[in-house]
């Protein structure tokens, strides 16, 4: 019709603004030269299937059981430590220090720079506000309180990892974001500008205040639109200064790589590895504690080095399982092969290697049933031992369970997948 708009337009201007941008132009072109792309999408490092298999009769038969919904959340409210800016103001004596906010974002101060991994600040991993997995614990720490950031590094583009409403607040700074390729197209319709964008392929590296940033393979996949197009790449992350190294997984499935970025960056000071929302259903895109310590080794060239911190757990529901089961398999698993882990609760700031790293089950005296008394690791809002400590945090866990709270399951967008799949797996 003479003089009405092409309907492609019309509709990409009701998209809502949390489903980001499609690449475009010269970044289109330039993904489609990558070497990871092909037959129209970017390319696993290995096989990899990203949409559930198995039964769906019997996987809605488990994620509607009330007793097993009801595990999959604490019974208790989450403390988190009350971090301050004057104590992230104090450098850290070993020069490498790590500040979990929970689920995979992380606060990396290294050799005097400051890193955040994949910041969620919002209330809701969703494009909505009103519906989508709920937080479990609040955020530790306010972001206007974080003080300066240097970079933000962000692993892929799946909501409860790229966060609307934290990636606006944070380009109104001048941090500078390391991305995947194609996920620069989400962050130029939010607000953050060109130049402050860096863009990489797998094994590309940049410079950013004096460190080192390398894009290296995972096992994934991406999207957050009604579409689907796989254009934006996934990643994990090495970050290197002066004198410490770390890495970062992201989301990914265990792969044979991990070797292959151990022997070309390592050995890591620390690791953040990714070791819930695991399921049989989707068992090549997500690790479970076991993998994700094997990881862990592959990285380090096989042999137990530096600290392995869990992520990606604690903080949302995105799979069946209860929600501290990721914490005690890494905790075992961390025993089997004697490996140091790191256990903080959220937002307690630690150095990896110190004598004083958390390395206690804190989240014990927060699950339905949990027995009175024993030690927890935390601030003054976990209990101490004592009448109505401990043994008072684990009655109200079991009154909470016996009231049958239950929160916010997960939501998904992926029009081919069930509802019910979308609602687990788009994480």
């Amino acid at each position: 019709m003479t003089g009405s708009r092409p309907l492609r337009p019309r509709l990409r201007a009701l998209r809502p603004e949390a489903f980001g941008a499609d690449p475009s132009g010269a970044r289109l072109e330039r993904i489609r030269r990558s070497p990871n792309f092909a037959d129209g999408v970017f390319q696993n490092p290995v096989g990899a299937r990203n949409r559930p298999s198995g039964s769906m009769a019997e996987f809605a038969k488990i994620y509607f059981h009330r007793e097993q919904r009801v595990r999959r959340s604490p019974a208790a409210p989450i403390p988190v430590h009350p971090t301050t800016l004057a104590d992230l103001a104090k450098p850290p004596v070993s020069g490498l220090r790590l500040t979990w906010m929970g689920h995979s974002s992380v606060l990396a101060e290294i050799d005097g720079r400051r890193v955040l991994f994949d910041p969620v600040w919002g209330e809701r991993c969703s494009p909505f506000p009103f519906a989508g997995p709920k937080r479990l614990h609040p955020v530790p720490v306010p972001l206007a309180s974080l003080g300066r950031v240097d970079v933000v590094v962000i692993s892929h583009d799946h909501y409860d990892h790229l966060d609307l409403p934290t990636i606006k607040a944070l380009a109104g700074t001048d941090t500078v974001f390391a991305v995947p390729l194609g996920v620069g197209a989400h962050l130029e319709r939010w607000g953050v500008p060109a130049d402050r964008l860096r863009e990489l392929d797998w094994n590309e590296s940049t410079k950013v205040a004096g460190l080192s940033l390398t894009a290296t393979p995972a096992r994934h996949f991406c999207g957050r639109g009604l579409r689907n197009q796989q254009h934006t790449l996934w990643a994990s992350w090495v970050v290197a200064g002066d004198e410490h190294r770390i890495y970062h997984s992201g989301d990914t499935g265990y792969f044979p790589g991990f070797e292959e970025i151990g022997a070309e960056h390592g050995p890591f000071d620390a690791t953040m590895i990714q070791i819930g929302a695991y399921s049989e259903y989707w068992p090549d895109i997500h690790m479970t504690p076991e993998e994700g310590m094997r990881a862990h080794l592959d990285l380090q060239g096989g042999t137990p080095h530096g600290t392995m911190l869990p992520i990606h757990w604690g903080t949302f529901n995105l799979a069946l399982h209860p929600w501290d089961e990721p914490g005690e398999g890494t905790l075992t698993a961390a025993e089997g092969a004697g490996a140091a882990v790191a256990l903080p609760i959220p937002g307690r700031p630690f150095e990896p290697n110190a004598a004083d790293a958390p390395r206690l089950p804190w989240w014990r005296p927060f699950v339905a049933g949990a027995p009175a008394g024993g030690r927890v690791d935390g601030p003054s809002a976990v209990p101490a031992l004592g009448a109505g400590s401990v043994a008072g945090t684990a009655a109200r866990v079991g009154s909470a369970a016996a009231g049958g709270q239950e929160k916010s399951e997960s939501v998904g967008s992926s029009r081919s997948w069930t509802a019910i799949t979308c609602r687990a797996v788009r994480t």
